[in-house]
């Protein structure tokens, strides 16, 4: 994958974010395009070796359109400027997410503003067994490579059904249940890359199995 490329192409696209820019420079995007999809393959058959519970994604599936929603989000421009895609996503469970772009690099993954029902299930859970769920929180390996859960809308009381007294209380106001391991951009362009993923990926698992274990129930 040639991401010198891809930023060259993500900065001239942001410099004439338009249909008509985009349209003649169609080749060239659907050329980075096919060679994203084609790395992206080549790391989810690395990562799927690593547990037996892999939920392997093409990287054709897993890709990110690059046009932005702009009937929900009319005020963005009509490109995104970066290239993403979700990896190790079952239904209904937390994905391994990527993103190579000009103000994010990023490995994260988990739950981001999950629909009610799951939002409940995994509250349900730390409920259930929230030392576990801080007990990864607190692990330095993952503190070093995320800090802590991904700092989103929290609930300023406790959520129905639980007290403000709750042990786990913190969390359980938490919105969001997502970590997010940002990345220089010069690390994309060094050789151990995709170790880097896979490291991250490794750290981060057990926390996703914590909440696909909690949202299945």
């Amino acid at each position: 994958m040639n991401f010198t490329d891809l930023f060259q192409f993500l900065e001239e696209l942001q410099q004439n974010n338009n249909k008509e820019w985009m349209d003649a420079n169609r080749k060239w995007y659907k050329s980075l395009r096919s060679d994203f999809i084609g790395w992206l393959d080549d790391l989810d058959l690395t990562v799927a070796q690593l547990h037996s519970d892999y939920y392997p994604i093409p990287g054709k599936k897993g890709i990110n359109r690059i046009n932005n929603n702009l009937m929900f989000h009319p005020n963005k421009p009509v490109y995104k400027d970066h290239f993403g895609a979700g990896l190790d996503k079952a239904p209904h469970s937390a994905d391994f997410y990527i993103e190579i772009g000009l103000k994010h690099c990023m490995l994260a993954g988990g739950f981001w503003r999950p629909d009610p029902k799951t939002l409940r299930s995994i509250r349900d859970g730390i409920d259930y067994n929230g030392e576990e769920l801080q007990a990864l929180l607190n692990k330095p390996s993952f503190r070093k490579l995320f800090g802590g859960l991904y700092e989103d809308e929290k609930l300023t009381n406790a959520p129905k059904g639980f007290s403000n007294d709750h042990p786990h209380i913190h969390l359980l106001r938490n919105k969001t249940f997502a970590v997010v391991h940002e990345l220089k951009r010069e690390e994309v362009f060094q050789k151990g890359f995709k170790e880097k993923i896979v490291e991250v990926y490794k750290e981060m698992l057990p926390f996703r199995q914590y909440l696909n274990k909690a949202a299945s129930v």
